[in-house]
């Protein structure tokens, strides 16, 4: 009977473990990366440093006689007997946002010629370093959003921009006294309707106030998503905490929502610093 060829596995053993050990210090640096990667996004930047000027005094206005109650008792927290006129403000900060479902570190600048545009200028960093940059411009009743993968713009980006617009005011909120074209109206001993411009109509929030302090804690209103939204989502703007702030009471951390789902966008603030108008600048 004839033997069978017998095969020496001897020459591969030295095979077997060189790729073991590649395959081991190849997942080692996938893990290392991963690890360095995560590691980068949980370091919060440094913050954006001013680009304007305080003005020297701001002009003064003494509180409206016929309020509700819920909002003279805030005003009155906030400023007491007059409040300021505002016509431009530059706000800083530091958070999270959460983009694409992945929770990145950002810093942010927000300028605004009060009740008129803004611009908003939020850098994603890693590690403190900057990844990108999303600019967002909203002059004469028109937004445009431009984000690394492209720019949005169109009715529903108008809608959003214009209630961020004056949701933003709750960093100057005397300008929801001194603008003629805003306008309270009574829900109860906790809540109002704040009614504010946009174009020829008009947009609304839901404002509600803390019964202890008297100020506000959430701002609700019916914005888009995105461009291609049908309808309209709720849109929740969270006060967490109200603290001196360059000489003013303001709000120092604050979270967005949709629809009552877990914040996308959590913030402190860092700076607000009300300017002259004629500093206002958007570039094109």
């Amino acid at each position: 009977m004839a033997k069978l060829a017998t095969i020496d596995t001897s020459a591969r053993k030295p095979l077997k473990k060189r790729a073991l050990r590649i395959a081991l210090l190849t997942g080692g640096l996938l893990a290392g990366a991963g690890v360095a990667g995560w590691a980068g996004l949980q370091v919060q930047p440094h913050a954006m440093h001013s680009e304007q000027e305080p003005a020297a005094s701001l002009p003064m206005m003494p509180l409206p006689p016929t309020l509700p109650s819920p909002v003279e008792r805030f005003y009155r927290a906030v400023y007491g007997t007059e409040v300021p006129v505002i016509a431009s403000a530059e706000i800083t900060g530091r958070g999270t946002m959460r983009i694409a479902g992945i929770t990145l570190p950002v810093r942010l600048r927000f300028t605004h010629q009060v009740g008129f545009s803004y611009h908003h200028e939020i850098e994603v960093t890693w590690f403190r370093l900057p990844v990108f940059t999303v600019n967002e411009h909203y002059v004469d009743g028109v937004a445009v959003l431009e984000l690394p993968f492209g720019t949005s713009r169109g009715a529903n980006i108008d809608q959003a921009a214009n209630l961020t617009l004056w949701a933003e005011a709750v960093w100057m909120p005397a300008i929801w006294l001194t603008d003629v074209q805003v306008r309270w109206e009574a829900i109860d001993d906790r809540t109002a309707l704040l009614i504010v411009p946009f174009g020829e109509t008009e947009q609304q929030f839901t404002v509600f106030f803390a019964e202890d302090s008297g100020l506000i804690q959430r701002i609700e209103s019916m914005r888009y998503q995105a461009a291609d939204s049908a309808e309209p989502t709720l849109w929740i703007n969270i006060i967490r905490s109200w603290e001196l702030v360059d000489g003013w009471l303001l709000p120092k951390e604050t979270a967005i929502s949709w629809d009552h789902d877990t914040p996308w966008a959590e913030l402190q603030t860092d700076s607000v610093i009300y300017f002259q108008p004629a500093d206002v600048t958007h570039p094109e």
